[in-house]
């Protein structure tokens, strides 16, 4: 068969079909189902189920036609490609090189996704392929290259606490020139390469890290690598204060001066040196590298806990039905299902969660603010026109089915609310400093 030929296509009729349908043929029976001399053989029940069978042949036959039709335009689309296929291979002068670059191209692009998903399976992928070299200096400058990788990933793949990914994280440090930078400027490039993970024990090896090598690259600054690391929380946290919109309490510098006392093996730094990281943070904050389009799938492919709950509205008290999904210390909620966009995003860091009455819906629990009543929760939704907003909440009321699936969500939200890290490493770091003193 040639291609864009159409075959037809023949339908046999089953023979018990044929002969009834033949002895209900006007031409042999007459108007009324009778024989030629006008006597009738054929009762109700078999005249009707004579015209069903006769509008079933008239659906088919128009199935079939529309049938060919498709089948015809198949072909020709089938004979487009074809042609475009032979067009471009004509033009391509370079043949099965261009062929290999093409395909390797197609293969990095997916290593790419497979690391932005799971990046200990990405590199595996990666390095099957021979796409990148299994050699852990050509793996860190891989990641600080950074090209279409997820800095979530990233900096998730670099906190890994196996000691191949500390390698790995110490070769990656080691791509930044932090010489003649101070400590701030430092930060900016080191904080911009990938996004600091969520876990306290990943923030520890990575700053330990970053702490090491940048005291590497300019010796004599401080008298050790926890007075860098320490002080680099401090102005970590001091931008926070200075420019999270939700920090009503400003520091002013002197705080910043008591804060960092005694941390240099138990002396305290030059105020002249606090004085010029302070006014340069106050000036411009950490720019922080924003997600990139494929976040949401890494975020959302092994969430914690995942399910229908109802929602109460915060500006209009209105109950609605949303698909949560609690992952990485923050509770998403959606309209459906299959949509690949939040409604909203709850981030949990210093919420409490319990249980709570209310008359028009049962199995209810709360997520709030603790200790600070009237306060707004950090959080953002959609609003109608598509724009993302901050959310209004002081408070979250959300319904269970029943009594156990509440229990099991307020379980799995309490274990993944957190408290801001930074302060119990720099705590635990000052008491090291005080111990040797």
């Amino acid at each position: 068969m040639n291609v864009g030929e159409v075959v037809p296509l023949q339908i046999t009729q089953p023979s018990s079909m044929k002969a009834t349908v033949d002895r209900a043929s006007p031409g042999e029976t007459g108007q009324d189902g009778g024989g030629g001399d006008g006597s009738t053989d054929l009762s109700e029940a078999e005249k009707a189920e004579i015209e069903t069978i006769r509008k079933h042949r008239q659906e088919l036959l128009e199935d079939i036609k529309k049938l060919k039709e498709q089948i015809a335009e198949v072909f020709a689309q089938i004979e487009c490609f074809q042609n475009a296929d032979e067009r471009q291979e004509a033009d391509n002068n370079t043949g099965k090189q261009t062929s290999k670059l093409s395909q390797r191209d197609k293969l990095l692009s997916l290593g790419r996704k497979k690391f932005n998903m799971d990046p200990a399976k990405g590199i595996q992928y990666l390095i099957e392929h021979q796409l990148l070299s299994s050699d852990l200096q050509e793996i860190a400058k891989f990641l600080h290259k950074g090209e279409g990788l997820n800095k979530a990933a990233i900096g998730d793949y670099l906190g890994g606490r196996d000691p191949t990914n500390i390698q790995i994280l110490q070769a990656f440090v080691a791509c930044h020139e932090f010489a003649h930078l101070n400590l701030v400027q430092a930060l900016r490039q080191f904080l911009w390469s990938f996004r600091l993970p969520g876990e306290a024990q990943k923030i520890d090896r990575m700053m330990e890290a970053f702490a090491n090598w940048y005291c590497k690259c300019n010796p004599g600054v401080f008298q050790s690598t926890d007075t860098c690391y320490i002080l680099s929380f401090s102005i970590i946290m001091l931008n926070t204060s200075l420019h999270n919109p939700n920090v009503k309490d400003k520091p002013p510098f002197e705080r910043f001066v008591s804060i960092n006392r005694g941390i240099d093996n138990g002396g305290d730094l030059p105020e002249e040196l606090l004085k010029n990281l302070f006014e340069s943070i106050k000036n411009e904050p950490f720019s922080i590298p924003e997600d990139d389009g494929n976040d949401l799938t890494h975020t959302f492919f092994n969430p914690n806990r995942e399910g229908w709950l109802l929602k109460l509205g915060g500006r209009v008290k209105t109950w609605k039905r949303r698909w949560f999904i609690l992952t990485d210390n923050c509770l998403y909620y959606f309209e459906y299902t299959t949509d690949k966009e939040p409604l909203g995003i709850i981030p949990l860091e210093n919420l409490s969660v319990r249980k709570v009455d209310d008359p028009k819906k049962p199995n209810c629990f709360e997520l709030f603010i603790p200790n600070c009543k009237g306060q707004k929760i950090k959080a953002c939704k959609t609003d109608g026109d598509g724009k993302v907003v901050e959310g209004k909440h002081q408070s979250y009321k959300i319904s269970a089915a029943t009594p156990a699936e509440r229990d099991e969500w307020i379980e799995a939200i309490r274990m993944s609310i957190t408290q801001d890290p930074f302060y119990d490493l720099v705590s635990a770091r000052k008491k090291k400093i005080a111990s040797k003193n």
